[in-house]
């Protein structure tokens, strides 16, 4: 076994910097949620998924990808969207017979309510905190770390 490439001061600075961010910021995001809209964020993602894709309808193993969710869930989150009125599920035919969720006229109605709120805090927390430059730096760099995270880690692949 090869021994880790510790990190030097500035790297282990930035990365408890990077892991109090992952750690904070989500839980402030889902308590405003919660707090004033009775949304947690994954519903919220669930929510405007529907609502930018076309006709509010999309195949529930879309709509885990685009909400960056398990199928199990997404399953037991749109249950819950579905209960107040803001979901249905139907059959998605075009799909290959596969169901699809669909955004309720309800449901536009609570995400449209929802967003002005979320997206205040969004520009509390990031985005009027940082400089053009740093918000598009560290736009890249969260996509470049995505980009990873979702790449096949098998070398043979």
């Amino acid at each position: 076994m090869t021994d880790a490439p510790w990190l030097d001061d500035d790297q282990l600075r930035d990365w408890k910097s990077l892991i109090g961010l992952v750690m904070t910021l989500p839980a402030a995001l889902d308590a405003q949620l919660k707090r004033d809209t009775g949304l947690n964020m994954f519903e919220y993602h669930v929510l405007a998924a529907l609502s930018d894709a076309p006709h509010g309808a999309l195949p529930m193993s879309d709509l885990s990808v685009l909400a960056q969710g398990s199928p199990s869930r997404l399953s037991h989150a749109v249950t819950r969207l579905e209960n107040a009125g803001w979901v249905e599920r139907r059959a998605c035919v075009e799909a290959g017979r596969r169901t699809a969720a669909h955004l309720t006229p309800a449901g536009r109605r609570k995400i449209e309510e929802a967003a002005p709120s979320h997206v205040r805090e969004a520009r509390r927390l990031v985005v009027d905190r940082l400089g053009p430059e740093q918000l598009a730096a560290l736009g890249a760099a969260a996509r470049s770390v995505v980009e990873a995270v979702d790449a096949p880690s098998c070398t043979e692949c």
